[in-house]
């Protein structure tokens, strides 16, 4: 693939809003997950909620789109003058040249959750079960999953081509690789990409269904791991074409795979993972050891960070440094890409090989390069993993 130039990135998380709080955490090895007290929620985990959400106001004219997804976006559009980078792409390319690439898992089904919680206290105070849902609910722009990028696209006044991905937690990755073949086939200059992903009982209630979720903050390749925390964030970033902007970080490379090996589990060998970091390295033009960083999947769950390793290993051996930030962030779902995207470029941007927090003991049967302190180091290149349910699977290489 061509490469694309990263004109403008922000991620807001519980870490904070911006960069430079995301990379100061870091640094510091800050985690920012919390025991749970979201909504009605009644469980013993811990989570990574973004404060402010609520207190966020859309413009009257898309109040329609009012929803905890789209007030998660638009309160991490406005960092890092993320939206003043995006008004001057339009101006540079026209609207109807920017294209809108956006990931998500659940979108605003928290939403629909209220709008049912609404008509279930009716009933309960004895009203008609033909009662509708409250005429304040919008589905088609808050529960639908095209909602984000809609959202986006009518924010900005955007005309280019606008999709939302929805594969589970490889969501905000994938969307490097559509942006890219839309810029390379001339249908767009210019696009954001990312993802948004927001908390609901939906997803907490869900993975502790699935006995997923741990009661402790998470543990990536700990010999304790246990579960993952669930996390909500907003990441976006501005892709351009290479002669668009002199320097700046920029993306090299994309592979995806899908190994359909279970609906919520991945391939024991890690092998539809390996299909993916192959793909991104053979996009690129790279082998193994360019590669100076890799940003883990890393959920904190036994088997997908077993699976995850022997693809690691099997592919760059224990030559590269590798880590997960889900224990600083959380596990972002649909956002977590994106999210990732963003660590992975402030680390090429200051050096950093971060490490993975919360863990103390490393799981000895695990034979990656798992770093547990910082170090500073000169970086190339990175690779960022991200897998989600029915095996879909995707690597994203950055360069300086």
């Amino acid at each position: 693939m061509l490469p694309l130039r990263i004109t403008a990135y922000t991620m807001t998380s519980c870490l904070g809003r911006g960069r430079a709080p995301t990379l100061a955490a870091l640094v510091a090895r800050r985690s920012g997950l919390a025991p749970c007290d979201f909504e009605t929620v009644d469980l013993d985990t811990w989570v990574g909620e973004v404060s402010g959400v609520d207190d966020v106001r859309l413009d009257d004219a898309l109040a329609r789109f009012d929803c905890r997804n789209n007030r998660l976006a638009e309160l991490g559009l406005v960092q890092d003058r993320f939206d003043v980078a995006v008004r001057d792409a339009i101006a540079r390319h026209g609207p109807d040249r920017v294209g809108v690439f956006l990931g998500t898992s659940t979108s605003g089904i928290l939403q629909t959750e209220l709008a049912y919680r609404e008509r279930r206290s009716l009933l309960d105070a004895g009203a008609d079960e033909a009662t509708p849902l409250p005429r304040w609910f919008h589905y088609p722009e808050t529960h639908n999953t095209y909602s984000l990028a809609d959202y986006v696209s009518h924010r900005f006044g955007i005309e280019g081509p606008a999709v939302t991905i929805s594969a589970a937690c490889a969501s905000s990755a994938k969307v490097f690789g559509n942006a890219s073949r839309m810029i390379a086939a001339g249908l767009v200059d210019a696009a954001i990409v990312g993802g948004v992903d927001s908390l609901c009982l939906t997803t907490l209630y869900g993975f502790r269904s699935l006995e997923l979720v741990s009661s402790k903050p998470a543990r990536p390749y700990g010999s304790d791991r246990d579960g993952l925390s669930i996390g909500e964030a907003a990441a976006f970033a501005l892709l351009e074409r290479a002669d668009a902007a002199a320097g700046g970080p920029s993306v090299v490379g994309v592979g995806e795979s899908s190994d359909a090996h279970h609906m919520s589990s991945p391939h024991p060998e890690g092998l539809g993972a390996r299909t993916a970091m192959e793909n991104a390295l053979r996009s690129a033009g790279l082998t193994p050891s360019d590669i100076d960083y890799i940003n883990l999947h890393g959920t904190a769950t036994p088997n997908n960070d077993a699976a995850e390793d022997r693809a690691v290993f099997g592919l760059f051996g224990d030559g590269v440094p590798v880590s997960s930030t889900k224990g600083a962030t959380g596990h972002t779902l649909g956002a977590a890409g994106g999210v990732e995207a963003v660590i992975s470029l402030l680390a090429l941007e200051a050096g950093l090989v971060p490490a993975g927090v919360n863990t103390t003991t490393l799981d000895p049967a695990l034979h990656s390069d798992y770093r547990l302190a910082n170090e500073r180091r000169p970086l190339r290149h990175v690779l960022s993993n991200s897998f989600g349910f029915g095996g879909a699977n995707c690597s994203v290489v950055f360069a300086r």
